[in-house]
Formats: C-alpha cells, sequence, structure tokens
C-alpha cells in the first residue's frame, strides 16, 4: 500500500505539467498540517508567526520597507506563493510579490498591542504570506510598533533569521533599487523545489508499514477531550487569550526537553483530568540533508501523548522522547491515519503545544541603522486550547497562553502552576 506522501507525490505529479505555466510547487507535510488545522477550524483561521519590533517613531519609512519586502518576496518563492488545492491535491501556486505594508492607527485610549490584535484577527487567508504593519503606539507616544507577520506554512524557525537580516539589508538599499536579477531568482525557485522534493523524499520513508505500526500503537488510545471547566462568555472587547510566564535559570546542558514535557503533561492533568490521554504536540525536525537554506517550513509536528496514573520519572519520560524522535519524520497526516487506523476517535486537533526557540541566534531588525527592540504582544488570538513556548537565552522565558473562548482564566492558571511547580521540582530520573 502507497504512503500518504507517495500518493501525495503522485497526484503532484499529474498536475504538474512541467511547463512552468503556471508554476505549482509541492507541498511539504507541515504544509499539509497547516491546511488540514485550517480546514478543521469553524472560522478557517490561518497560523500565524508575528514578530513585533518597536522603533523610535518617525523611524520607519513605509515606502522604502515595502520596497524592500517586495524585492525579498520577489527573492524567496514561499513569500509570494499562494495555498491552492487542484483536483484534491494541496499545492502552492506562484504569483507576483504583493507583500502590503498597512498603517494603521490607536483610537483614543488604545495602544499598539490592542490595535495590532484586532489587524491580526482579521487576517484574510487568501492574502499574501507575508504582511508588515506599522502602529504608533498611542496618540502620545514616542515608539512605533512594527509588526512582521507570515503565514506559518511560509516559515519556520530557521527562516526567521534570514528573513529578518534580508529584510533589514534590503531597506538599506533603498526604495528605488533594483529587485534580484532573473538568474538569482531562477535560482533560489531550483533551490526551493529541491528542498521541498528532498522533504518529501524523506517524509516518503518515514511513512513506512514499521513506522505507521509505532505511531499507531503509540496513539491507540488518545482522544482529544473536553476541559474539565468550561469559561464564562467572553466581555466584549477582552483579549482573546490569556498568559502567564516563569523566568527559571538557563542550565548549561541545554533545554530539559523531557522535563518540559512532563510539566506540559502535569498542566494538561490539570485541564482534562489525570485519567486522560490527550494529544500535545511540539515542531521537530529541520532542513533535509543537501538541502539549500531556502525560506520555508519543514518543521513536522510530533505527537506526544499523556500518561495516565502517576508522574512519569524524567528517564521514562526520555525513553519515550528518545523514541519518538527516530520516527519523528512520519508527516502529521500519516500519524493520525495511524492512529484511527489503530482505533482512536482522534481526528488530528492538539490540545497543547509545546514551543522552544533559542533567541540567541535571532538577529535584531535594523532599518537604516535603527535597531528595533522585540516585544511581545499579549491576548492575540492562539491555536487552543493551551501552549507553552520556551525562549533560552540567559535564561530560560517559559509562557503559557491560553484560548479564553475554551478555558476559564481560573482553570488555566492552576494548569501554569501545576506547570511551573513541575518544573521547579521535577519528578527524578529513575535509578
Amino acid at each position: 500500500m502507497l504512503s500518504i506522501t507517495s500518493q501525495y507525490l503522485a497526484r503532484f505529479r499529474r498536475l504538474d505539467a512541467g511547463d512552468g505555466t503556471p508554476v505549482l510547487l509541492p507541498v511539504t507535510g507541515a504544509q499539509r498540517r497547516f491546511a488540514l488545522v485550517r480546514a478543521m477550524d469553524p472560522h478557517g483561521r490561518p497560523d500565524l508567526v508575528p514578530m513585533f519590533f518597536a522603533f523610535p517613531r518617525g523611524t520607519v519609512d513605509p515606502v522604502r520597507l515595502a520596497a524592500a519586502a517586495n524585492r525579498l518576496a520577489a527573492r524567496h518563492p514561499v513569500l509570494r506563493a499562494r495555498p491552492t488545492v487542484l483536483r484534491g491535491t494541496p499545492v502552492l501556486r506562484l504569483e507576483r510579490p504583493q507583500v502590503p505594508v498597512i498603517q494603521e492607527t490607536c483610537a483614543p485610549g488604545e495602544d499598539a498591542a490592542t490595535v495590532l490584535r484586532r489587524a491580526l484577527g482579521r487576517w484574510a487567508p487568501e492574502g499574501a504570506p507575508l504582511r508588515l504593519f506599522l502602529v504608533p503606539d498611542g496618540p502620545e507616544g514616542t515608539e512605533e510598533v512594527l509588526a512582521v507577520v507570515l503565514d506559518h506554512s511560509a516559515c519556520d524557525g530557521q527562516s526567521l533569521a534570514r528573513l529578518v537580516e534580508e529584510l533589514g539589508t534590503g531597506y538599506d538599499e533603498g526604495a528605488s533599487a533594483e529587485g534580484p536579477a532573473p538568474a538569482d531568482v531562477a535560482a533560489e525557485l531550483a533551490a526551493y523545489r529541491d528542498a521541498v522534493l528532498r522533504q518529501l523524499d524523506a517524509e516518503e520513508r518515514a511513512g513506512s508499514p514499521e513506522a505507521m505500526a509505532y505511531w499507531g500503537e503509540r496513539l491507540r488510545t488518545v482522544c482529544e477531550q473536553d476541559p474539565v471547566a468550561r469559561p464564562e462568555p467572553l466581555s466584549p472587547g477582552a483579549p482573546p487569550s490569556g498568559s502567564a510566564t516563569l523566568r527559571i535559570p538557563a542550565s548549561s546542558d541545554g533545554v530539559p526537553f523531557p522535563e518540559l514535557l512532563n510539566a506540559c503533561r502535569a498542566a494538561a492533568a490539570v485541564l482534562y483530568g489525570a485519567d486522560q490521554v490527550v494529544p500535545l504536540g511540539y515542531p521537530w525536525g529541520g532542513r533535509p540533508a543537501g538541502a539549500a537554506p531556502v525560506l520555508g517550513c519543514f518543521l513536522n509536528t510530533v505527537v506526544f501523548p499523556t500518561a495516565t496514573g502517576d508522574a512519569p520519572t524524567t528517564s521514562a519520560t526520555a525513553a519515550a522522547w528518545w523514541d519518538d524522535l527516530d520516527h519523528a519524520a512520519t508527516p502529521f497526516d500519516a500519524v493520525v491515519h495511524a492512529a484511527r487506523a489503530a482505533g482512536s476517535g482522534w481526528r488530528g486537533r492538539l490540545d497543547g503545544m509545546l514551543t522552544v526557540d533559542d533567541t540567541r541566534r535571532q538577529p535584531p531588525l535594523r532599518l537604516g541603522g535603527v535597531t528595533g527592540r522585540e516585544i511581545h504582544v499579549d491576548g492575540r488570538a492562539v491555536r487552543g486550547p493551551f501552549a507553552v513556548s520556551v525562549s533560552q537565552g540567559p535564561e530560560l522565558l517559559l509562557r503559557m497562553v491560553w484560548d479564553r473562548a475554551v478555558l476559564p482564566d481560573h482553570a488555566a492558571e492552576r494548569a501554569f502552576a501545576a506547570l511551573a511547580d513541575a518544573v521547579r521540582t521535577p519528578v527524578p530520573t529513575a535509578g
């Protein structure tokens, strides 16, 4: 029986005549997952990756910025591609660069965060995958906030550093600079196509019968759960998400990922009940071997089932996690299929997410010699019910956010307390 990736490649090759008109690009398993999640969302919302930078007011020239962004999109195929479905097959269709710079204003009593939450909430999925928003921080503020926002299907963590660096370089070249040479555009397109095909080749191998059997057994008892407590209706104008943070010393050994998984498990137990097995997800992976460092989305989402009973030791969680990583390249839609074939009622929705970013590798955005100060905008809509992000710098910053339409604040705050306690006092390694 052909794997899901093999079936996808066969369908794509029947679509692509190879004459370049129109240019169609295949999608990775990660991009297929985002299409699946968007299709399952009642409002059809995409997943967004925003970066927010505060500059002194009047620093950013919108015309210069738009020119730089469109030259950037002309160079990188994924920034001028539109997801579409042809004959039941998801693909990317290349279009000309159309990166908007949207200037917003604050009404009396509003700040930039309020305006940006509203702007991102009305994001139209059919538009450009890269959009820029420029907002003065209040009528009397001395700063302006630039939001660089991407559809997640167009980027992963490795893409962001290159994008920020090249956007700043393009801005310094000025508004009248020429776009990339046709040969450079063609080379980047060839590199992108090669990287995606290498990724799909790796995913095809990772969808073996052995891998499907592994994930079927691993996730057989997983099922999406309704939270124990239900939220009250949100008051008009209330932010759609809540958040809580914790700072802890960073270890010289790196991020303690098994301990973080156990901490997320403790939070899930508060929210869904200790006897439930719910699906948690975390991104994993990178560019396939031999691929160029193209912009795109190459991170798979690996599913981690919460365990029942007593809290597992760190070594038990680590052992299960290492086994999962041996099969981490199996694309998400194939994993869902394997679970359902094994008897799970799981449809692919994740009840929690864990992400880890190394902020030490992220360059600042510099525009015209001025360095933007990266900031965080709380209260944005999130892909619920809850997500935990860990930023690795001089210390570890843990942030938990939750969808307030799904989880009441009091329950989420108790879950965060359980997560924090688990991180501070992890279950010791056995032996």
